[in-house]
């Protein structure tokens, strides 16, 4: 029942196809947010970036600014909803899409949380370990920072690769999750990893698979300088898709047996059946990312607790407005917080 057939999304003309609603986004969209970092040390002597934006908060500095003040925050906001943000893949609290969010999440009376996988805040992680996107050990430690802090009311949030991450966490979790989560959103999700990280491969995306495979390249390359002998460097250098990197280097780094064996195991489609809350998969059919698999529609309309609606349009964390302009509010951001605060959850 939870297949939401007609969705409301409109792009403007002259953004008319799914490269266009992603690239435009990401590389021209100027949004302003108030950050404050807290730096958050882990039980395995790491640590977590975390920046804070809270509700109704009047002060403005922009995403290329963030107060990187790392000492413990006195400001918390418990008695206010809280949305905790998962990045997308090489992502960072100031990417577009998650700051537009901030944006109208705080505008709206959230605090948010958004939170930096290890290796993405600016800063490398101590230990040798990145993160990978079949990895929840973070974000349930995350949460439980969260609940720590006296929030009773959250909602998770995550976009692409982040938002794999959630629903896999979700559906781990199942009744055993922590009553005070209360929903989730994610947007642009690739369900499948083995058919999205194909999709790359296709001739109209490998601008996108490029990019990726640069960065995560050059991350490991900065890792090396600091832990020489640890990484095979020249062969990850040699490296030129997401996934002959994740063969090659994050399968046998976090324990599976080929990039396979990873993909199988950390894709969030067949944790969907286990989520217990009221969720919302809001995937662009003509997002350059994401594969056939990661439009199940059969399977949205058995789930009782999983929303999921599929624009024709959108691109990949993109929905920009048809009618606020480039830095305005995007349709995504209004869609997220109708959910979130429906009494029913479903708000086409």
């Amino acid at each position: 029942m939870p297949l939401i057939a007609q969705s409301s999304y409109r792009p403007p003309a002259r953004l008319w196809n799914g490269h266009l609603q992603t690239i435009v986004p990401s590389l021209f969209r100027k949004v302003t947010v108030s950050y404050v970092r807290e730096r958050v040390e882990t039980h395995d002597d790491d640590f977590l970036d975390v920046d804070w934006a809270f509700g109704n908060d009047e002060s403005r500095i922009t995403n290329d600014e963030v107060d990187l003040n790392k000492s413990a925050i006195t400001n918390y906001s418990p008695s206010k909803p809280l949305v905790i943000l998962s990045h997308g893949l090489e992502g960072s609290s100031t990417s577009p899409y998650l700051v537009g969010m901030a944006r109208h999440l705080t505008e709206n009376g959230f605090d948010c949380m958004a939170w930096h996988y290890r290796s993405c805040s600016g800063e490398l992680n101590r230990q040798q370990r990145f993160y990978h996107i079949g990895e929840t050990g973070d974000l349930h430690f995350i949460t439980q920072y969260a609940l720590s802090k006296g929030y009773q009311n959250i909602c998770l949030m995550g976009f692409s690769a982040g938002g794999s991450v959630t629903l896999k966490y979700l559906g781990e979790q199942k009744n055993a999750l922590a009553p005070a989560i209360r929903r989730a959103v994610v947007f642009s999700v690739p369900l499948d990893l083995m058919g999205s990280a194909r999709r790359l491969e296709q001739w109209d995306s490998l601008v996108y698979n490029y990019r990726f495979s640069r960065t995560l390249k050059r991350k490991v390359q900065q890792k090396a300088s600091v832990m020489p002998g640890v990484f095979p460097i020249e062969q990850v250098l040699k490296t030129r898709s997401v996934r002959e990197f994740d063969n090659l280097f994050t399968a046998p780094q976090n324990g599976f047996r080929d990039v396979t064996d990873y993909y199988t195991q950390s894709s969030a489609l067949q944790f969907l059946p286990g989520i217990a809350i009221p969720t919302l998969i809001v995937n662009a059919k003509n997002d350059p990312f994401l594969s056939p698999e990661c439009y199940p529609e059969q399977l949205a309309r058995e789930l009782p607790n999983v929303w999921m609606e599929f624009p024709e349009q959108g691109g990949h964390c993109g929905f920009p407005s048809l009618t606020n302009g480039i830095n305005g509010t995007y349709w995504s951001e209004k869609r997220a917080v109708a959910f979130l605060t429906a009494s029913n959850s479903i708000q086409p």
